[in-house]
């Protein structure tokens, strides 16, 4: 059935993002992007701000009225990211704004005269004093090395100078090991150079979309999802893979219910069939491939007969999707993806889409991937770091050497003391992720925890991880702070700002002051020389032809396109490309030197035990992370999550539709709240389903505490990835319990 622009993203769940307000402030907001009087009525200033809610960094317009309350946000017209429009999170962002039971004040953990640990309120003063006696004393024991930083968002440029200054690169965020590592070290093997963010896919213009995976409409990548919308509308033919019937695969010519943890088995037979029939671009990869012969030798026994045994993928469905991708190519893209941590073979399973790429020759092609390009924002004068003597690579000598970022897994690791290491980490600074939930294997985790001799967090939120912090910094939400200029590697290269468009509520600061604070204190003054972000922003932006006063005026701003950099290759012109042999490595060079294998192979993965049935888990485009399931506008559209259960398996327990159920995995972990059942013929019989980011224990999250239950306390078996470090998390099986078990779960 024909699906247009208009019905998939309603579906998404995108439209103008009207759905998180309630119905009276929905309609004025639908109405006031139209440009309507009553935004005048209703709206009195307009700040740029660009969204913190999401990875994907939206720029919009953050309206306050007379009385200086925030009012509501929009997209940007200008910004390629979003079009003026914004997805529910990003028109929910509000919520942030005046959730209740935001972090107001310094806390500082406390004995009291029983010897029970509590928190005491304190001052900014008394916080960084505490902070900055404990790094010093740290750096004097130990050495700078040994104190790490934890981050995800914008305000970690901050953190990660003053981490620099005192001496200390151990600097992680888990959206590099936890999610995207995989793709950016498979995509840097085979073309020379990794994707970013947001990914350089030419959606609009391609004939033949393949998603493996990719959950675009659930994951909310907004530009993306748009960028499908007009596909759709031209009547591109999407190919959907995955074991789920998600919102994408219902808008797709083929759906592939595959079987879990068997991808790399199809990739290979796709690459089988287009060698074997000729249907690949000969002339593109002739001229810029490099190890075609033995890629040719290495698949020959990868049939469709052969992959049909292992994915259940029919043969001729294999086949018709192949001739699909070359009937479109160039204009085809086999999507990398952006969660891509499954089974521990990830980088090898992201090589295999990465050939079919290049056998189709959508690299830097019309339709397949373009060629972005960027602006690099000078840095703000300060002295040359000091020079670290050691890093968490130490403590695993000879591990994960093709991994191009610090895994936030190894930090966590490199905390718990071994003979490998003459030295652990003994301080953590985390910043705006909640590692209870992104760090798999809670147990691992909280065993660092212990280890530590002093714990630092800075949230908006009482996460979970605030729980186990010595100091906890309140951060103001993103709306109220300026934060680092936001560059984007487009079409066009494009910068925008945040701004604060009102003061911070309670006792909250943003983190480029915390950071600046904070490196007074620890006699860094050399590297903090400014009274105020702004005058670093403003002399940021000259450099580049810009201003803060002309950015406060305009939000974004789109740059000149480098005139040697094309938008896409000139067939009759040489490519380089930055590997070893300078052309797109079908064969990579650079595994083989590592001693891994230079062409991805297919290794079977374990089993459900009886009874059990694969743990997968997903996204909601209401909700990131875990970081939004308290936000009061955007649990008004999902309040906690369901696991879907297919109806045979259904029948075979006994279960109803919104029956509570306790999950147990494979190793004994029970989840600590019960879940709802969703019987749904949109799952596989052999795996269940739910949203990430639930389950929250810490009570003073009032909306979020104990609604649904959480995946990541059911991720006790992590299978790390030989090449990178990566966690795959997709090897856990979970069995229902009708009624609460004794034995409860790890949060």
């Amino acid at each position: 059935m024909k699906t247009s622009r208009r019905d998939f993203i309603k579906i998404s769940a995108l439209g103008l993002g009207a759905a998180t307000l309630s119905a009276s402030v929905a309609k004025a907001a639908t109405k006031s992007y139209f440009g309507t009087e009553r935004l005048n009525k209703l709206m009195t200033h307009r700040t740029p701000t660009y969204c913190e809610v999401c990875f994907w960094k939206c720029a919009g317009w953050t309206y306050t009225d007379g009385a200086d309350n925030i009012k509501k946000i929009i997209g940007h017209p200008d910004d390629p990211h979003c079009n003026g429009r914004l997805c529910p999170r990003g028109t929910g962002g509000v919520g942030m704004y005046h959730d209740e039971d935001r972090l107001k004040t310094p806390l500082i953990r406390v004995k009291d005269e029983n010897g029970n640990q509590t928190y005491r309120e304190a001052t900014w003063d008394e916080a960084f004093d505490k902070i900055a006696e404990n790094m010093q004393r740290i750096a004097k024991e130990h050495g700078p090395e040994c104190m790490a930083l934890f981050t995800h968002g914008s305000g970690g440029a901050f953190w990660g100078h003053l981490l620099k200054a005192y001496g200390s690169k151990n600097i992680a965020a888990p959206s590099y090991a936890q999610c995207r590592g995989p793709r950016e070290v498979a995509w840097i093997g085979t073309f020379g150079e990794g994707l970013g963010s947001p990914e350089p896919t030419d959606i609009r213009d391609t004939k033949c979309l393949v998603l493996i995976g990719s959950h675009i409409g659930e994951n909310m990548h907004n530009g993306q999802v748009q960028e499908m919308s007009d596909a759709i509308d031209k009547d591109a033919t999407i190919i959907t893979v995955d074991p789920r019937f998600s919102t994408a695969a219902s808008h797709s010519k083929y759906w592939l219910p595959i079987k879990p943890a068997t991808d790399i088995a199809l990739l290979l037979s796709w690459i089988h069939v287009l060698i074997k029939e000729g249907w690949y671009d000969k002339k593109y990869v002739e001229k810029n491939t490099y190890g075609f012969d033995q890629l040719k030798a290495h698949v020959k026994s990868y049939t469709p007969e052969w992959a049909y045994g292992i994915t259940t993928i029919k043969p001729d469905v294999i086949r018709k999707t192949a001739r699909e991708m070359y009937n479109a190519a160039p204009s085809v893209i086999v999507h990398p993806g952006r969660h891509v941590t499954w089974y521990g073979d990830d980088t090898q399973r992201l090589r295999a889409v990465a050939i079919l790429n290049a056998l189709l020759g959508s690299w830097g092609r019309r339709g397949g991937f373009y060629i972005g390009d960027g602006i690099s924002i000078p840095s703000f004068p300060h002295p040359e770091y000091p020079k670290p003597t050691r890093t968490w690579r130490d403590a695993m000598p000879g591990k994960f050497l093709l991994a191009d970022s610090a895994l936030a897994n190894g930090v966590c690791d490199a905390t718990i003391p071994s003979i490998e290491s003459d030295c652990s980490i003994k301080g953590w600074i985390v910043n705006g992720t909640n590692l209870i939930f992104t760090l798999p294997d809670i147990e691992n985790t909280k065993k660092a925890l212990q280890n530590l001799e002093f714990l630092v967090v800075v949230d908006t939120m009482p996460m979970e991880i605030t729980g186990y912090a010595d100091v906890v910094l309140p951060e103001c939400t993103y709306l109220e702070r300026y934060d680092s200029i936001r560059t984007s590697k487009h079409r066009e290269p494009t910068i925008a700002l945040r701004a604060p468009a009102v003061e911070p509520k309670y006792n909250s600061k943003p983190g480029w002051w915390m950071a600046k604070e904070l490196g007074h204190k620890l006699g860094l003054d050399d590297f903090f020389k400014y009274d105020h972000i702004e005058e670093v922003l403003d002399w940021q932006l000259k450099k580049v032809g810009s201003s803060l006063e002309e950015m406060k005026r305009i939000g974004v701003k789109k740059l000149e396109r480098d005139a040697y950099i094309p938008l896409y290759f000139n067939e009759n012109e040489d490519i380089g490309f930055f590997t070893n042999t300078g052309k797109i490595e079908l064969y990579s060079t650079s595994f083989a030197e590592e001693g891994f294998d230079p062409m991805p192979k297919y290794t079977a993965h374990p089993e459900p035990p009886e009874g059990y049935y694969r743990l997968n888990y997903g996204r909601a485009p209401m909700h990131t992370f875990s970081r939004t399931a308290n936000n009061p506008n955007l649990t008004d559209l999902m309040d906690e999550n369901s696991v879907w259960v297919n109806p045979k398996v259904a029948k075979l327990w006994g279960l109803k539709n919104d029956q509570r159920v306790w999950l147990e995995n494979q190793d004994g972990i029970v989840s600590s709240f019960s879940i709802k059942v969703r019987i749904t013929e949109r799952i596989r019989w052999d795996s269940v389903y739910m949203v990430h980011g639930f389950g929250h224990k810490n009570e003073k999250l009032t909306r979020a505490h104990g609604k649904g239950a959480s995946d990541s306390e059911l991720i006790s078996n992590v299978m790390v990835d030989p090449i990178m470090g990566g966690t795959g998390m997709r090897g856990n099986f979970v069995t229902f319990h009708v009624d609460k078990p004794e034995k409860g779960g790890l949060l």
